[in-house]
């Protein structure tokens, strides 16, 4: 009987939280279970040395709960490192909530959500990610002032994917100038993975600028509605990592970029809206290097959502807002840069610079 308690054990992973390999000693994991609602949902906390855990709460309907736990604490991680690199006073969070937000959110859900978020007491601050929108910070509004992202009406920053989609496109002008000599994307073939609330305005901004642009999406009436308003060409080949474009752009989910697809890539660039888009990073962004592709860190040129949303709490406006996330430009490119010169991968860069800020923050607070 004992052998058969071990081996389901065995079989359903002895350790769920420390022994996962997501797990980069996150402070605090909260599973969040509502029987009358049907909420399920994981909250993580990775670190809050800069200041209170901030990061959006994501509704997916994940294959199984390892799925979930494995995206928050890799989301949450990224979180950390986009703020700190970011010159944010902020730490890193992230929730998730297991179902599909078309069918199963429910106002009543999103409130006991709300619910469990306000029992941290501050130390995590949600805000709109995947599968939400805006009315639905303003329900969570009703329970805890511990969100951000609500409507303008209601005294917020409003939905904050066109402030990420602008701070995408000033990282992708950056790392093409590093590849190509020049910012202009103007006649650049640029293919867009994912035209969610994101994409669709990166694909607008793109547009605007002359680029080719080349759209994929899981959703055929997406894919025909945003190719009807800007002119995109809609990918309708069978791989498209091997498309020989200019920039690839991943504006889904993550780890697109993973071991069967990396000597695939054809693009010279990478930059895009995804969060994790490696999905290892000690692995995949050195093979990038090695291929001369040059890489826009995820969590530092998607990061005008947070910009955004944190305007809430430092109280700033639109103006500045722009100019904190347009300044993502000269961040990638003194990243980019700072790589090039000590032979390290971009990725790397960027968490050196984020590692620093967190460590010299830990030291002056032991002080």
């Amino acid at each position: 009987m004992v052998s058969e308690v071990l081996k389901a054990n065995e079989l359903y992973k002895v350790d769920p939280v420390f022994g996962q390999h997501s797990f980069n000693n996150h402070e605090q994991i909260v599973f969040c279970n509502d029987k009358d609602t049907g909420l399920k949902a994981i909250i993580g906390i990775h670190n809050t040395v800069l200041g209170p855990a901030l990061g959006g709460t994501r509704m997916w309907n994940y294959n199984n709960e390892w799925e979930a736990l494995n995206d928050v604490l890799r989301l949450s991680r990224g979180m950390t490192y986009k703020a700190a690199v970011t010159g944010l006073n902020l730490g890193g969070g992230k929730a998730v909530i297991i179902g599909d937000a078309k069918t199963q959110k429910t106002p009543e859900l999103m409130k006991r959500f709300g619910e469990f978020v306000h029992s941290l007491s501050g130390k995590y601050i949600t805000a709109e990610d995947v599968g939400m929108e805006t009315s639905d910070m303003d329900l969570v509004r009703e329970v805890t002032p511990y969100v951000t992202g609500i409507s303008e009406s209601k005294g917020g920053a409003g939905n904050p994917s066109p402030i990420t989609a602008y701070g995408v496109y000033m990282g992708m002008k950056a790392a093409a100038k590093f590849k190509f000599g020049s910012d202009q994307l103007e006649g650049k073939s640029i293919l867009v993975q994912g035209i969610g609330h994101v994409g669709e305005t990166l694909v607008d901004y793109l547009t605007k600028e002359g680029a080719q642009v080349i759209i994929s999406d899981i959703s055929e009436s997406r894919l025909e509605a945003v190719s009807k308003t800007y002119g995109a060409t809609i990918y309708r080949g069978s791989n498209l990592y091997s498309e020989a474009v200019d920039i690839y752009a991943p504006c889904a989910l993550g780890a697109t970029i993973n071991d069967d697809t990396i000597h695939q890539i054809q693009a010279k660039v990478i930059a895009g809206a995804a969060n994790n888009q490696l999905a290892n990073e000690l692995v995949h962004g050195p093979i990038l290097q090695d291929r001369g592709i040059v890489y826009a860190p995820d969590f530092l040129i998607n990061a005008g959502g947070i910009i955004n949303v944190y305007a809430e709490i430092a109280g700033y406006g639109k103006d500045e807002i722009m100019s904190k996330t347009q300044n993502i430009y000269n961040t990638t490119l003194e990243i980019l840069n700072n790589a090039d010169i000590h032979h390290i991968t971009p990725n790397q860069a960027a968490l050196e610079v984020a590692k620093s800020r967190i460590e010299t923050r830990k030291k002056e607070g032991n002080k």
